[in-house]
Order: C-alpha cells, then structure tokens, then sequence
C-alpha cells in the first residue's frame, strides 16, 4: 500500500477529513493539523504552492499504524519487535512512479516546506526521510528534519545515531523520501541494530519495492511522493529553533548543509507534513521504541504490555505491565528499560492488574504499592534526550529515575487490591430515572 492508497484507504472509512478551502503553509497548515489531531487531513488548494496537496496526521494512532503492520492493535508492539528482527530483500523496479516527474534544475522555494511556529528558524520538511548507504554497514533511513536555506540548500537536525556515523565515514550522497508508503514511515522509525536496513524491514512488513535515484543509484520507495536528491557538504549552517516531541523549541545548533541536485516525484504531488509535538510525530517516534523496550525487558522477566506515556510526550515516560515473579522483576524490567530506549527518562513498572493506558491508576499503583527509601532507583549523571529542556541539551546529561510500583512478594495481596462494589459499571442511568 502506498501513501496514497492509505489516504484512500482511510477515506473509505470516513476518517479523512478534506480541506479544499485555500491555505497558507505559513502556521494556517500547522495550526488546522492541531486543531483536529490526530485526526488525518488532506488539503487541497494550498495557496504558496499551487498543484500541491499536502497531508497530515496520517499515522496518528496506534490502530492506524497495526493497520500499517497488519495485526490487531494488541499485538501491536508484538509485530513490531518481528519487525526489529526481520530481514527483507530489496527489490528494484524500472520506470517508478516516484520519477513520473523529474526537475533538473531543483528548486526548494518551489516545494511546500512549512512554518509551524512563530519562532521556527525557517521553513521546514518535518516528514523526510533520508536514505544513505555505508560500504560495511549498507543501508540506513531515518527521520530527519530539514530547514529550507535557499533554492538549493537546506540544513538537517542529524541526531548522532546511525546517519551521523555513516556521515563521519565519510557518506555524502543521500536521498531524501517524502511522502512514503506507510510502512517505509514505520520501518524508518524503528531503530535496528547497526548494519540492519529499515528498507528490507519495509519489504518485510509489506513488500515495499524500490526505485535507484538518478543521481546517485540510492535507493527509495518506487511509489514515494517526492524524492529530493543531494550530497552532503563541508559546510555547516544554523539548524532551528524547531517544536519538537515536548512541544517546546528545540535549541540552535551548527548543522551540515545538504545541496540539492535533483528531484522526482509523482504526477500531482502530496507532500506529507509531520506536526512537531502532534499525535503523528510521538506516535512514529515512540511505539517502535515501545516494542523496543518490550523486547529487552522480556528477557530478565515476564513482561505483558508497555507505554510512552501522552504527558511523557510520548518519548521521555514509561510504564511497563509486568506478572512479577521474582522480586528483583521490577528493577530488572527498569535497568532493561533503560538500555532499550537511551532518552528515557523516568520509568515505571507495575503489576498486571493495572491499566497502562489509564494514568490515573498508574498514580493509585505509585500511591499504594511504594515505598521511595526502597523502590526509588536514581541514576544521576546519565546521557539522556537532547529534547528535554530540563536537562543539558548539547551533552544531553540529565537524571534518570525509575520506580518499581509492584507490590512486594510475600505479603498479603488482597490489602493492595481495589477493592470492588457488586454491580459497578453496570448501572444504567435512564433505568433508575425512568428514562429511556
């Protein structure tokens, strides 16, 4: 399925709301995707860039991206940890849609980059995925922002993860997807092993074929949208400020410059835009995270379920549902929680019979079940998100803490159980009123 076809595929279901009324992608864009998070937008008629349609909120829930993995929304991160593991082939097809369209002489003022905020450091692709290749560890996509410079030049917020190396090796040519097949959009969320391909993990999960870019041979999802082809330079340029997963400004910093040499795309473009703090963006950043954090957990203890909590921004907050059988469980799923997901910040283990997805019970299991003198682990002094405004965001140092909200072995359960009423949940107003 691709980007496209998932549109589609949503407005059969009545889920996609159009938008044909003339809009700026100057905060207008920004400010209607918030407004209806995370319900999906297609915008018709966009008033800098006309023959542009532009599409947001499109992976925002955890049932839309099972739809993506193929699997009911429970065994969701079940699918995903697979996924982490999985080892799909590159397949390459002739004639790609994503080169119905070819700009020889590239023009980045003439694509709809977006201002969200009144403080961004300038136009921005938030849903771009660059594709790079090392000669020992092959292919890597991730997400990466790009703040439009000029017509030919952009700057992007390169994390240093898998990319960063393969830069420092000495990587110059990338592709840059927008507007992806769904899961290209999960796979390059993920983050496998160094060496691993998000590409073969897109074919895995949905058999995603591949097109060879112009320019450089790289390749990119056949049926992208929009392929921007470049290298990067020895220069470095100002990236942000930006609204990122906390929805604050994420700092100034010094990035590489990308120089554009070509781009493709499909007849009839959609660009995909990605909200900076929105249901989309901690929704793609966090769940594989989440399946990440349930694959190492479950090998020191039986683990039922995780969450990247709403109000951690779905990035610096977990909690983990355990069936302890052990005392040290719940430390144990901490320390792997923590190896799993290295900007996490706080972390919380809980028993079974507690709702994850609830946080109201998740602070009744913290306010019965613990004891801070023995259930409080600290580790201060540890590298943790470089979005957390709390901590410093250049060394990235911060304090970790975890918190085992189980209740403790060997002593009477029944005394931190809720206790129930016969009945509860199953009175029906309109009955007891005489109403209807």
């Amino acid at each position: 399925m691709n980007f496209r076809e998932f549109l589609e595929w949503l407005d059969r279901r009545g889920k996609l709301i159009h938008v044909r009324k003339p809009v700026s992608m100057r905060y207008e864009v920004a400010a209607i995707l918030k407004s209806l998070d995370p319900k999906p937008v297609l915008f018709h008629n966009v008033k800098e860039y006309p023959g542009w349609r532009v599409a947001g909120n499109v992976v925002g829930d955890r049932s839309r991206m099972a739809k993506v993995l193929g699997v009911s929304e429970d065994r969701l991160l079940e699918r995903m940890a697979e996924a982490l593991e999985a080892r799909g082939e590159i397949e390459y097809v002739d004639d790609p849609p994503c080169q119905e369209v070819v700009v020889e002489e590239p023009g980045l003022d003439k694509i709809p980059f977006v201002i969200f905020g009144e403080r961004d450091g300038g136009p921005y692709m938030s849903a771009s995925i660059a594709v790079a290749h090392d000669p020992e560890y092959g292919f890597n996509a991730s997400y990466h922002r790009f703040m439009r410079i000029d017509g030919r030049r952009m700057v992007g917020r390169i994390v240093p993860r898998h990319l960063h190396l393969f830069i420092e090796r000495g990587a110059r040519d990338v592709a840059i997807v927008v507007g992806a097949p769904p899961s290209f959009l999960v796979a390059a969320a993920m983050s496998p092993e160094l060496g691993v391909s998000e590409l073969g993990i897109a074919s895995w999960i949905d058999g995603v074929r591949y097109a060879r870019t112009i320019t450089h041979g790289l390749p990119v999802p056949a049926e992208a949208e929009v392929v921007i082809e470049g290298r990067f330079t020895e220069d470095f340029h100002e990236e942000g400020p930006f609204i990122d997963a906390t929805g604050t400004y994420d700092i100034v910093r010094m990035e590489r410059v990308v120089e554009v040499e070509r781009i493709t795309m499909r007849r009839n473009p959609i660009f995909h835009v990605i909200l900076g703090a929105g249901s989309e963006h901690r929704t793609l950043m966090g769940t594989p995270k989440e399946a990440s954090i349930l694959r190492e957990a479950s090998k020191v203890c039986e683990v039922l379920d995780v969450r990247l909590t709403p109000g951690g921004c779905g990035w610096l907050h977990a909690v983990i549902k355990i069936r302890k059988r052990r005392e040290d469980d719940g430390r144990r799923a901490i320390e792997a929680a923590f190896k799993a997901h290295r900007s996490l910040k706080h972390v919380v283990v809980v028993d079974e019979d507690i709702d994850i997805n609830d946080p109201t019970m998740v602070e009744w299991a913290i306010a019965t079940r613990v004891q801070l003198d023995r259930d409080l682990i600290l580790k201060p002094g540890e590298r943790g998100s470089s979005l957390d405004p709390s901590a410093d965001q250049v060394s990235r140092l911060t304090c970790k803490a975890g918190l085992d909200a189980t209740i403790p072995l060997g002593v009477d359960r029944e005394k931190f159980i809720r206790a129930r009423i016969p009945g509860e949940g199953e009175v029906r107003l309109g009955e007891l009123t005489g109403g209807g």
